[in-house]
């Protein structure tokens, strides 16, 4: 390992200094290992960064490179991913089994990523194998340059929740229930930060303000966060600062993740953060210390319940968070400058999630399709242009009718700077949570029954919020609009990790013609080549 830790070192100089340009750059070493957790009171197998669970945070700010060294000290292949970070004109370092090659035992892989005009809240996971039910998750953040104005005071400390639900079960026996074509069971908890009940605790100074940072790096359930006593003002939502709006409790659907304000103006004492499952019959809870200071009182009581079964109030409480067009974002340029419903889509795709019983196991579908994962990482054999890995057009852009699926490496195909609108249209009973890896869209719709071409009339084409991850409500549709100006092979999947797991999930091709460096990187010089791209080499960078 030491001597392919050299290679990289040196072949990192040369795409620093060819690449990225004069941006800082910040450096990482991980080591990835298995260690014993007990977050839920159980001894359980979990997946360790530098000993830690979860991972380090990641701090950078707008064009920053982040160089990071993985060392795979597991039995078992490794990839992370880095949920909402964009990967301008490299898809290649988006850490998923469709572009990038999986780390072997014992060897390690660079990462590197710039977070081109980007601002917000993130984070990263292990994308491979179930391992997500078993650690290696981190947050990160990305601040603002110095110069660009945010569009409220500099708060007065910045915390990470990084909320999920939780198996007691180790991930490998969640993952052979998989692949038997059985479900995984309903979880055993919730964490916040790795830790069970009362396990954290936040200390704030009396009339201070504090910047909370929630994720829900969960595989299963919606969360509901809310802090006793305290009410909230949501100000960014993964990279999009808001219209500040204020709540008592804020649903976080798989793979969201939100920024709010919240003020220490009660009463000094300890008081309840509270995060609890959403739309499930058996209510999972847990909690961590909201601690003043100058607190002589801890907490006492129940924790105050929160919103359960309804959807009707979830969906109004969505439709109430929109951009704030006066503020910047990652430049100085406000946000609104950017007209999005001026502009005409292109096309329509409507997506549509099923449940398919294929082979006499439960698989899952887009339109259809049920994934299955090529043995050569999609974007090196578009690179290479190596045959029968993917055919463009495995999954119809409109859903075909009927329950049945099929099996098949599902790629869609989509042209460099089209503009389009998607509809996720959801006929079954749970919530949904789609996310779209190297992007950020508009959230412009969302309502039950069946989306028509009428449903447009109540779009919102002036101020939706613009975010990575969006839910789609039980028997309910949800539309985006979306600019493809990010060249590459990109990962559309359910964050119902079970799902994605058994095939909810597919890649769009958004292609160019053009080989210049301007719209698309190659494969970095340090790619690992597998499958059908293994003995091959990326041109020179």
């Amino acid at each position: 390992m030491r001597d392919s830790c050299k290679v990289s070192i040196v072949l990192l100089l040369v795409l620093i200094n060819g690449v990225f340009g004069d941006n800082p750059y910040r450096f990482f070493t991980w080591k990835i290992t298995y260690g014993d957790i007990y977050p839920l009171g159980v001894k359980q197998q979990g997946i360790l960064i530098n000993g830690q669970f979860p991972g380090p945070h990641i701090d950078a700010v707008t064009n920053d490179n982040i160089i990071i060294s993985v060392f795979n000290y597991l039995r078992e292949p490794f990839l992370i991913s880095w949920n909402g970070v964009q990967q301008r004109k490299n898809s290649y370092q988006d850490g998923v089994i469709g572009t990038t090659c999986p780390i072997p035992p014992g060897k390690n892989f660079t990462y590197i990523i710039q977070v081109k005009d980007q601002i917000g809240s993130f984070y990263y996971f292990p994308s491979l194998a179930f391992h997500k039910a078993a650690g290696a998750f981190g947050a990160i953040r990305v601040w603002s340059r110095p110069r660009i104005p945010v569009p409220f005071p500099s708060p007065d400390g910045d915390f990470w929740l990084l909320a999920g639900d939780w198996y007691k079960t180790n991930h490998y026996v969640l993952r052979r229930l998989l692949e038997a074509g059985r479900n995984v069971p309903f979880p055993d908890g919730v964490l916040i930060n790795g830790r069970g009940w009362g396990g954290n605790t936040f200390t704030v100074q009396p009339g201070k303000t504090y910047r909370f940072r929630i994720s829900n790096v969960g595989t299963a359930t919606t969360l509901n966060f809310r802090i006793q006593g305290h009410t909230m003002k949501l100000v960014e939502v993964e990279g999009s600062h808001t219209i500040q709006n204020v709540y008592t409790s804020l649903d976080v659907h798989l793979g969201q993740s939100y920024s709010v304000l919240v003020t220490a103006n009660q009463a000094p004492q300890d008081y309840y953060i509270v995060v609890s499952s959403r739309f499930t019959r058996r209510v999972l809870t847990t909690t961590s210390i909201l601690h003043y200071s100058n607190s002589r009182r801890g907490v006492s009581g129940p924790a105050p319940s929160g919103p359960t079964l309804n959807i009707a109030s979830s969906l109004f409480q969505a439709r109430t968070i929109k951009r704030n067009l006066t503020a910047s974002g990652p430049r100085p340029n406000p946000q609104g400058s950017y007209h999005y419903g001026l502009i005409k889509p292109a096309r329509t795709i409507m997506l549509a999630n099923s449940a398919p019983w294929i082979n006499g196991k439960q698989r899952y579908a887009v339109n259809g399709a049920s994934f299955v994962a090529p043995d050569t990482p999609l974007k090196l054999a578009d690179y290479f242009k190596i045959p029968g890995v993917f055919n463009l057009g495995s999954i119809p852009t409109n859903p075909p009718g009927g329950n049945g699926g099929y099996l098949t490496t599902s790629v869609m195909g989509a042209n460099f700077r089209e503009f389009i609108e998607i509809v996720f249209q959801n006929w079954e009973n749970s919530v949904q949570s789609w996310h779209i890896s190297g992007y950020s869209f508009f959230v412009v719709g969302m309502d039950g029954g069946q989306w028509t071409q009428g449903s447009r009339s109540k779009y919102n084409l002036r101020d939706a919020v613009s975010r990575s991850t969006v839910q789609v409500y039980p028997r309910a549709w949800t539309a985006i609009y979306i600019a493809l100006d990010n060249v590459g092979m990109w990962n559309i999947r359910s964050e119902n990790w079970a799902r994605q797991y058994l095939g909810q999930q597919f890649y769009l091709r958004v292609y160019t013609s053009s080989t210049s460096y301007r719209d698309e990187y190659p494969p970095p010089k340090n790619a690992l080549m597998c499958g059908r791209a293994r003995g091959r080499h990326t041109r020179p960078f």
